[in-house]
């Protein structure tokens, strides 16, 4: 016991070697707040995996992703500052996209590594690869890519290049594409939904979960043994579209496709933290789980809707049957709630009180500061502008100074910011799916008081111009100088 103290005491004070702990971080594609049970007890859809997470360790109710869309989120997440900053102001990139982290610039993997961490990482990428070219300028799969994780900090990496819809269709490991793709797979409809494009023989859509998790088990269980702090980042690729759950979840959940996929997600991950519990090294690891933005399912508030649950073709439920993203407003993509609004699960043992939350309002660029703050440096300024450490609120304590407000950003560029109960959105619509989609910084801008409206019903800007022109002149100030912190 006294071992123990002195090991909780001296990581509280000035991390040692040995002392720190291992991280897994599992990021979900496409999860809504709602879809997990610990969160919305209404929904059908079995999350025991999740529930018994949120139950050991904290939930933060107020998390957030930097974007409603995934490579700007995984951006942020991986270098602690904003996408829109970098030459991606809108979207996504594609299968085939340039990369987009700067060279140079520092990721948390790079950052661990440089502070003893082994560090991997499985799953989805979607922040560019750089593939070979030949003469004609078509891609030559027989050569590495000349970009991706293992060039960012990832000694170990397991990946595919973009979302499970985007060709190519491959699995690259530590560079290196593992077989070339000599499939043409053909575009589907939405469950399965699929573009066009090369697919290497043995990815089987179905089984790309269990691929994933069957790495990441492997990596636990070899950098567990070894006595070495390891970084594991795990990006699941669900459930995102394609909606193709393995056979084993079919028909597991009353909720159709989607939510046997759901199922399938939280049965995934309770594989990741039964090897971490099963590895020995579960009092050092800290686990996270989230998701990189918002649910893909609509909302249909008419009891008369014929929904996902009648025809699995359809991309909705009625409200009255599940809510993927909980009461709040919108889809992914969009600057409402239901775009950014996210999961968030920690477990650490003997530093996370069990069953404890916090309401803080946190971002996923948060990450890589409270890594900084966990191994004992403080952050370089060319590194992680937008990052606020979460290490205090996840110990159960308060934060040191005030977290400068946190900037949302749709699909098609718009704008809003946070602050304490307030949000103000900078455009007239939804700017992603939910219409009208408006347009940035076109007016009337809209506030809410999400203290007593979640669902983003009420504009009150009328009533609070002067909270809204305070809001206003804060987002144009960390626009202009580059950083938040």
């Amino acid at each position: 016991m006294l071992v123990r103290i002195t090991v909780i005491l001296a990581l509280s004070l000035l991390p040692l070697p040995g002392a720190v702990p291992n991280i897994v971080f599992i990021l979900a594609d496409d999860m809504g707040y709602g879809d997990v049970q610990a969160l919305n007890p209404d929904s059908p859809i079995p999350t025991p995996h999740l529930n018994r997470l949120a139950a050991q360790g904290i939930t933060f109710t107020d998390a957030h992703t930097p974007s409603a869309v995934c490579t700007p989120t995984r951006y942020g997440l991986l270098t602690g500052r904003y996408a829109w900053r970098t030459r991606l102001k809108r979207g996504v990139l594609n299968g085939y996209g340039e990369p987009l982290i700067e060279p140079g610039r520092q990721t948390v993997a790079s950052f661990l590594q440089r502070h003893g961490y082994h560090t991997g990482m499985v799953g989805k990428w979607h922040l560019g690869l750089g593939f070979a070219k030949t003469a004609d300028g078509s891609f030559d799969f027989s050569k590495p890519v000349s970009d991706g994780p293992h060039t960012r900090g990832f000694k170990y990496s397991f990946i595919i290049p973009a979302s499970l819809d985007f060709p190519p269709y491959i699995y690259i490991r530590d560079g290196a594409i593992e077989r070339f793709p000599l499939v043409t797979q053909p575009a589907q409809k939405f469950p399965a939904f699929l573009r066009h494009g090369e697919r290497q023989s043995d990815l089987i859509m179905e089984n790309v979960l269990d691929d994933l998790a069957f790495e990441a088990v492997r990596y636990i269980k070899q950098r567990a043994a070894v006595d070495q702090p390891f970084f594991l980042y795990l990006a699941l690729t669900a459930p995102h579209k394609p909606v193709l759950p393995h056979r084993r979840f079919r028909d597991r959940t009353t909720a159709g496709p989607y939510g046997d996929f759901v199922a399938q997600v939280d049965a995934t991950v309770g594989e990741v933290i039964k090897a971490v519990d099963n590895s020995g090294a579960a009092d050092n690891t800290l686990v996270i789980y989230t998701s990189d933005n918002g649910s893909f399912m609509y909302r249909l508030d008419r009891s008369d809707n014929v929904d996902h649950v009648d025809d699995e073709t359809i991309q909705a439920y009625r409200s009255d049957r599940h809510r993927a993203n909980h009461v709040f407003r919108g889809t992914k993509a969009d600057i409402w709630e239901a775009g950014h609004h996210v999961p968030f699960f920690a477990r650490w043992p003997g530093r996370i009180e069990p069953g404890s939350k916090a309401a803080d309002t946190v971002c996923l660029t948060d990450f890589f500061s409270t890594v900084s703050e966990i191994v004992g440096e403080d952050l370089p300024d060319e590194a992680a502008e937008d990052s606020f450490s979460f290490l205090k609120q996840i110990e159960g304590g308060l934060k040191k100074t005030p977290r400068a407000p946190v900037i949302h950003h749709s699909s098609r560029g718009m704008f809003a910011v946070r602050e304490g109960k307030w949000k103000l959105v900078l455009g007239n619509g939804s700017g992603g799916r939910e219409k009208p989609v408006g347009v940035p910084f076109g007016k009337p801008y809209q506030l809410f008081d999400l203290s007593a409206d979640i669902g983003e019903r009420t504009n009150v800007i009328a009533q609070h111009a002067e909270v809204a022109e305070r809001l206003e002149k804060a987002f144009t100030d960390l626009r202009s100088k580059g950083r938040s912190r």
